[in-house]
């Protein structure tokens, strides 16, 4: 994994989620989750994502999901290096 940041979010999908505060339940529909942006090569792209697969999964509602994209360039703006340069 040559990149990796995390940031903390909330989402409204299909999945409902329940907030306990001063003991009584209100159900809502904004869920709190993490947003994660991993930056692999195409060689360790399958290995990324199976992995993903096989350790992020608990089989319920809300185990995410794994979206996958080109990514044309990037830069270290500091030095300004570019293509793999840039990200390691």
């Amino acid at each position: 994994v040559n990149f990796f940041s995390y940031w903390d979010v909330t989402g409204v999908g299909n999945e409902k989620q329940g907030h306990v505060y001063r003991g009584i339940s209100y159900s809502t529909s904004d869920i709190q989750r993490r947003y994660l942006v991993i930056v692999v090569s195409d060689d360790f792209l399958e290995r990324t994502i199976n992995t993903l697969l096989e350790t992020a999964s608990t089989g319920n509602v809300g185990d995410g999901k794994i979206f996958v994209s080109d990514m044309i360039e990037a830069y270290r703006i500091r030095t300004k290096e570019s293509g793999s340069a840039g990200i390691n």
